[in-house]
Protein backbone atom coordinates (compact mmCIF):
# COMPACT_ATOMS: atom_id res chain seq x y z
CA UNK A 1 0.00 0.00 0.00
CA UNK A 2 2.89 2.32 0.39
CA UNK A 3 2.78 2.42 -3.36
CA UNK A 4 0.12 4.83 -3.26
CA UNK A 5 1.97 7.40 -1.47
CA UNK A 6 5.10 7.47 -4.77
CA UNK A 7 2.02 7.63 -6.41
CA UNK A 8 0.87 10.58 -5.07
CA UNK A 9 4.38 12.42 -4.36
CA UNK A 10 5.12 11.51 -8.27
CA UNK A 11 2.18 13.28 -9.06
CA UNK A 12 2.31 16.24 -6.91
CA UNK A 13 6.33 16.41 -8.59
CA UNK A 14 4.25 16.57 -11.82
CA UNK A 15 1.79 19.30 -10.96
CA UNK A 16 4.52 21.43 -9.78
CA UNK A 17 6.68 20.59 -12.90
CA UNK A 18 3.74 22.27 -14.81
CA UNK A 19 3.09 24.86 -13.26
CA UNK A 20 6.80 25.95 -13.09
CA UNK A 21 7.19 25.43 -16.83
CA UNK A 22 6.20 27.90 -19.92
CA UNK A 23 3.60 26.66 -22.75
CA UNK A 24 1.27 25.13 -20.31
CA UNK A 25 -1.74 25.86 -22.90
CA UNK A 26 0.41 23.15 -25.44
CA UNK A 27 -0.27 20.62 -23.03
CA UNK A 28 -3.01 18.92 -20.77
CA UNK A 29 -3.01 19.80 -17.31
CA UNK A 30 -3.15 15.79 -16.39
CA UNK A 31 -0.08 15.00 -18.66
CA UNK A 32 2.88 16.42 -16.09
CA UNK A 33 0.96 14.63 -13.18
CA UNK A 34 0.69 11.10 -15.26
CA UNK A 35 4.31 11.08 -16.17
CA UNK A 36 5.42 11.96 -12.69
CA UNK A 37 3.32 9.58 -11.06
CA UNK A 38 4.31 6.59 -13.25
CA UNK A 39 7.52 7.10 -12.99
CA UNK A 40 7.72 7.37 -9.30
CA UNK A 41 5.84 4.04 -9.09
CA UNK A 42 8.04 2.39 -11.66
CA UNK A 43 10.56 3.45 -9.70
CA UNK A 44 9.06 2.54 -6.28
CA UNK A 45 8.10 -1.23 -7.97
CA UNK A 46 11.49 -1.95 -9.09
CA UNK A 47 13.22 -0.92 -6.10
CA UNK A 48 11.18 -3.40 -4.15
CA UNK A 49 11.20 -6.47 -6.89
CA UNK A 50 15.03 -5.66 -6.29
CA UNK A 51 14.29 -6.60 -2.37
CA UNK A 52 14.92 -2.97 -1.12
CA UNK A 53 12.69 -2.03 1.28
CA UNK A 54 10.72 0.12 2.38
CA UNK A 55 12.27 0.96 5.60
CA UNK A 56 15.21 1.73 3.90
CA UNK A 57 15.43 5.67 2.43
CA UNK A 58 16.00 4.31 -1.51
CA UNK A 59 12.17 3.76 -2.39
CA UNK A 60 10.96 7.20 -0.71
CA UNK A 61 13.84 9.26 -2.41
CA UNK A 62 13.24 7.22 -5.29
CA UNK A 63 9.58 8.53 -5.19
CA UNK A 64 10.72 12.35 -5.27
CA UNK A 65 13.95 12.03 -7.39
CA UNK A 66 12.77 9.99 -10.20
CA UNK A 67 9.86 11.94 -11.00
CA UNK A 68 11.65 15.38 -11.40
CA UNK A 69 14.44 13.78 -13.04
CA UNK A 70 12.17 12.43 -15.90
CA UNK A 71 8.98 14.78 -16.27
CA UNK A 72 10.95 17.97 -16.16
CA UNK A 73 12.60 17.11 -19.53
CA UNK A 74 9.64 15.02 -21.34
CA UNK A 75 7.37 18.05 -20.66
CA UNK A 76 10.13 20.25 -22.12
CA UNK A 77 10.18 17.77 -25.44
CA UNK A 78 6.60 17.66 -25.58
CA UNK A 79 6.40 21.12 -25.28
CA UNK A 80 9.19 22.14 -27.85
CA UNK A 81 7.44 19.04 -30.50
CA UNK A 82 3.74 20.60 -30.50
CA UNK A 83 4.79 24.38 -30.55
CA UNK A 84 7.38 23.16 -33.73
CA UNK A 85 4.26 21.29 -34.87
CA UNK A 86 1.82 24.14 -34.52
CA UNK A 87 4.29 26.04 -36.65
CA UNK A 88 4.18 23.90 -39.33
CA UNK A 89 0.82 23.79 -39.30
CA UNK A 90 -0.11 27.29 -39.63
CA UNK A 91 2.73 27.98 -42.34
CA UNK A 92 0.96 24.73 -44.19
CA UNK A 93 -1.96 26.00 -44.06
CA UNK A 94 -1.35 29.54 -44.39
CA UNK A 95 -2.57 30.37 -41.50
CA UNK A 96 -1.38 34.12 -39.38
Amino acid sequence: MQILIAFIVGAVVGIGIHFQLHQRLTRGVALAPMIGAVSAGAAWTLLTWLGVGIDTPWPWLAALIVPAVVTYPAILIISRVRVAHDAREKARLGIG
